[in-house]
Formats: C-alpha cells, sequence, structure tokens
C-alpha cells in the first residue's frame, strides 16, 4: 500500500500529515473477551517505509457508546481505531482491514459502485463507526470488502479474512479505473 501510494505522507496532500493505516486481528491469548484485540498502525506512520514494533499499539477493548479505546503499546494508536473495531465486531472471521487514500477511487465511488458513508460523518467518530454498521446492514458491504469514507476526503477502508483478500478489493478496483491501471468503469 505505500508503494502504491495508497498509505503515506505527501507534502502537498492533507496538509503536509501522513494518511493511511492498517490492523489485523490477534488471537486470543484466554479469555473470550481476548478475540476483540487488534493491532494498529499508529497516528502519523504512514510516511514510514518499513515500521518496527515500536510503530504499533494494540487495541485490547473498545467501547463505542462511550467512545473509548482501551491501547497497549508505544505509539498512540491511529484515529480510526473504532471503525476497524467495529468492523471487526461484524464478522468474527475477519481478520484485516486497510484504510488507505486514492483520490481517484474516493472521486468515483458512484461509478464503482463502492458503498458510501455519509458526506457529513467525520472520520475517527462513533458515528463513523454507526455509519459502517449501518452499510453492512444495509449493503452489500460484507461481499464488496471496500467502502468510500464519504466525509473523509479520498479516504476507502477494506478488509478482509487475509491481508491478500483486503488488498484485493483496492487492486481491484484501482484495475477498473480508465487511467492506465486498467480497464474502464
Amino acid at each position: 500500500m505505500v508503494q502504491a501510494k495508497l498509505i503515506g505522507q505527501d507534502p502537498n496532500r492533507y496538509s503536509g500529515y501522513g494518511f493511511g493505516n492498517i490492523s489485523c486481528r490477534l488471537p486470543p491469548i484466554k479469555a473470550a473477551a481476548d478475540r476483540r484485540r487488534f493491532v494498529i498502525t499508529g497516528s502519523q506512520t504512514g510516511h514510514k517505509p518499513r515500521l518496527t514494533e515500536e510503530d504499533f499499539a494494540i487495541i485490547t477493548s473498545w467501547d463505542l457508546n462511550r467512545n473509548r479505546i482501551t491501547a497497549h503499546g508505544p505509539v498512540r494508536p491511529s484515529s480510526e481505531s473504532l471503525t476497524h473495531a467495529v468492523i471487526y465486531s461484524l464478522d468474527a472471521k475477519l481478520r484485516w482491514v486497510i484504510h488507505v487514500h486514492s483520490p481517484e477511487l474516493w472521486r468515483k465511488a458512484d461509478g464503482l459502485q463502492i458503498p458510501q458513508t455519509r458526506p457529513a460523518v467525520a472520520y475517527g467518530t462513533v458515528d463513523m463507526a454507526r455509519e459502517v454498521e449501518r452499510l453492512f446492514a444495509e449493503e452489500s458491504l460484507a461481499e464488496q470488502r471496500i467502502f468510500a469514507m464519504g466525509g473523509h476526503e479520498d479516504g476507502l477502508v477494506a478488509f478482509g479474512r487475509s491481508a491478500a483478500q483486503a488488498a484485493e478489493a483496492i487492486t481491484d478496483l484501482m484495475d477498473r479505473l480508465p487511467t492506465g491501471r486498467g480497464g474502464g468503469i
């Protein structure tokens, strides 16, 4: 995702801030509550071509109603941790979530028939997590494995049972773009 410039940092985009993140569900250690644990890249680590253990946080619990995330590690977790958490809570078989920024895909979300959150919903909020729940209930999100964040410029989130499956949800759409990366819409 970094090589494709879908996760990274660019001084000409987003006021120079890093963008994108990845998480992976962790296997349970002992209790049923451990099934909720996942590791996520830290806030503002998108610019790093290679990450170390210092660049990850472990999410051990969350509470949407209280807008709380419990995290452990040397770095603050991504601001999208609640969005990742709700995806994992909606399907126990999902193991990977990838949040990328693609101006091309985001602008063509309608033509590509990518489910979208409502534009008024800000990223990193409880409302965004609730929008993901809505998309799972009202759209074919479980099958498509990707959605556009209507209120988060260029933001898309893909997920899957493996890292490859989550990435394919993105790359399959990239191949459909008429910009020389594949076919047309």
